[in-house]
């Protein structure tokens, strides 16, 4: 993987991770058109969402901070409730990722006519979202409606289903306030893309281990850091912005075009 690549791959992980479009297949479908190795490159894959959970962490430092004091306090106060609801929403990711990681992998397997049906889908959560008009301003997240949320991230592990976009979703139709929604959505991901990453960091180590291959070198590392992390604070900020005046509609015709040239395609 030379610099140019990574470059384009960075800012491809840095603005689909948080924009609803599915970055797993946009990832995937770069590497393509680059012409990068179709074998994952552990490395540069742990330092792209190493750089997405900082742009995350720096967009809601505030609100992470406000949250962690209040749950020192070891009494069960407003923040350590909002920290046991995103506990409760990691709940089916985690079932997921224990007894159901080969099954979800099976579908990593370049079927262009799955990708292109779960970008549908994608888009149609997305335009039920943007029509749907709660009867009040909207209310904070339920411990039932982190449950939902979770299960929708959950289902989000397929290529094609866009993580924020089914989470966004799933909550503005339950009825949470929009920025609410967004919040929600971004921080219940910090966990679970910080476990996986110390998962593939372990792979890694094992690969190394047997393996003489060759891996991306630090340039391109460097720079699809910085590529991911500053296009993903941009995406970040972007996107509350984009839920709170209802904009999601764009995305959903966005995928519906993807998901259509991907199954005419296949």
């Amino acid at each position: 993987m030379d610099w140019l690549q990574a470059l384009l791959l960075g800012l491809v992980q840095g603005l689909t991770e948080f924009l609803p479009v599915s970055s797993s297949g946009h990832l995937e479908l770069g590497k393509v058109i680059l012409g990068v190795e179709t074998q994952e490159d552990l490395t540069f894959t742990v330092v792209v969402h190493g750089a997405t959970v900082l742009s995350t962490i720096i967009v809601f430092w505030r609100e992470l901070w406000r949250l962690l004091r209040g749950a020192v306090r070891v009494k069960l106060n407003e923040e350590t409730n909002y920290l046991l609801k995103i506990g409760v929403s990691m709940i089916p990711v985690l079932f997921v990722g224990i007894f159901l990681e080969d099954w979800v992998e099976s579908f990593f397997s370049g079927n262009l006519l799955f990708v292109g049906s779960m970008l549908l889908v994608t888009a149609v959560l997305l335009g039920f979202a943007h029509f749907f008009k709660p009867g009040s301003q909207g209310k904070p997240v339920t411990w039932f409606s982190a449950f939902i949320i979770g299960i929708a991230q959950a289902v989000a592990t397929l290529p094609g289903i866009s993580r924020s976009g089914a989470t966004i979703s799933t909550a503005l139709l339950l009825g949470t306030e929009r920025r609410e929604a967004a919040q929600f959505s971004f921080l219940m991901v910090l966990v679970p893309i910080i476990g996986a990453n110390l998962l593939k960091i372990k792979d890694f180590g094992e690969q190394a281990a047997v393996a003489t291959g060759q891996s991306t070198t630090a340039l391109p590392l460097i720079i699809g850091f910085i590529a991911a992390f500053l296009s993903g604070l941009l995406a970040c900020s972007w996107m509350i912005n984009l839920v709170k005046k209802g904009k999601l509609i764009w995305f959903a015709v966005y995928c519906l075009i993807i998901g259509v040239i991907a199954i005419i395609a296949a």
